[in-house]
């Protein structure tokens, strides 16, 4: 059986479907999934030791790009999974997530049709 720990998931998310397809996801595969808007709350959510890390590439309210490097370097996240997802034709942003840190960039589409199967891999079930 699995520590606690690797069965959360933090969400990085402000779009309001993505934020709802994930959590309705979750929900039906049992997984916890937190969701977090700011660096404060995230910093805080990072303290659970999630197994992976979902981030929103188009999110507007932070600077992703440091704050990938900084999820990247935090002592409680540097066994996550950094995922993020962009728009298919954001090929210069999803280069620049790499460089910073992210381990997998998705476009949207890839990311909504394989939600499920990234959810259960990450949560430890």
């Amino acid at each position: 059986m699995n520590p606690p720990d690797t069965n959360r998931i933090m969400v990085i998310v402000d779009d309001l479907f993505f934020a709802a397809k994930i959590g309705e996801t979750a929900k039906r595969g049992g997984i916890v999934v937190n969701f977090a808007t700011t660096e404060a709350g995230v910093l805080e959510l990072a303290a659970l030791k999630p197994s992976l890390v979902i981030l929103d590439l188009n999110l507007n309210s932070l600077q992703l790009l440091p704050l990938i490097s900084k999820l990247k370097s935090h002592p409680d996240l540097q066994q996550a999974t950094v995922l993020g997802f962009v728009s298919h034709v954001q090929g210069d942003l999803k280069l620049q997530a790499e460089q910073a840190g992210c381990d997998v960039v998705l476009p949207r589409s890839a990311f909504s049709q394989n939600l499920p199967e990234i959810l259960q891999r990450h949560s430890g079930r």
